[in-house]
């Protein structure tokens, strides 16, 4: 077996405060959950792909697709508590989870994020450079401030670091995707949700406040979650510029 083995898992859940039934909504006439899936298999360096949800309806529309699908509890605290139900049981050294509603998804943005998986790497994640002040002000994205090993100092939805002169430079935008090795992230999971990251609603904080090293990798990679209904029609003006191109 593979030593190094790298799994990835799309936690998908049904009922989404915001957005109930988020993963089958169409996107272009195709399911959002889809989107995700075929993105997620152009990636070269992952070794197996499994979708975890809680419902049956998307257990369908995943298996339809030949993916690999795993039942996990609904009342599970965040997605990386449901990739884990998923992979502890299952041989591996490094777990991504792929946030299940990021249709932009490509396989060039995950091989990025599973290629700085080794060594004493124990989580990754992504960022790329905040191109606007709405970006920048936008509760909705989290923001990053790293030291001088690029790695995370704190991240937050306000803008940080503070510009008194609205400058964009040295600003960036996290991308809500994670590479975990796998021992990593049971002790994450273990840990259970801390206050900082139920102050900000980002449950990456609790691994800072564990004291856990995140390595943060740049890339151009243009992400867009849809966390409302508003969110399809910027994501689809977003395909259809990129089919253009």
């Amino acid at each position: 077996m593979k030593a190094d083995k790298i799994i990835g898992v799309i936690p998908a859940r049904y009922g989404s405060t915001r957005f109930a039934g988020k993963p089958l909504i169409k996107i272009l006439q195709k399911p959002l959950l889809q989107w995700v899936i075929e993105g997620a298999r152009e990636a070269t360096l992952l070794d197996d792909l499994f979708v975890a949800t809680d419902d049956e309806r998307i257990a369908e529309l995943s298996e339809s697709l030949k993916v690999k699908t795993i039942m996990t509890p609904s009342d599970l605290p965040s997605g990386s508590d449901r990739v884990w139900a998923v992979v502890k049981d299952i041989p591996c050294e490094y777990v991504i989870n792929i946030q299940g509603d990021e249709p932009l998804l490509t396989g060039k943005v995950l091989d990025t994020l599973a290629g700085v998986l080794k060594g004493d790497v124990q989580l990754a994640t992504l960022a790329r450079p905040i191109k606007s002040l709405e970006e920048l002000k936008n509760p909705a994205f989290a923001k990053i401030a790293l030291n001088n090993k690029g790695e995370a100092l704190y991240f937050s939805r306000s803008p940080i670091p503070f510009s008194q002169n609205e400058e964009l430079s040295g600003h960036l935008k996290h991308i809500g995707l994670y590479g975990y090795k796998k021992s990593c992230l049971e002790k994450f999971c273990n840990q259970g949700p801390v206050e900082l990251e139920r102050t900000e609603r980002l449950e990456q904080l609790r691994a800072l406040w564990m004291g856990i090293r995140i390595k943060v990798v740049l890339t151009d990679y243009e992400s867009w979650g849809v966390d409302e209904p508003k969110d399809v029609v910027q994501v689809e003006q977003l395909i259809k510029e990129k089919r253009s191109r």
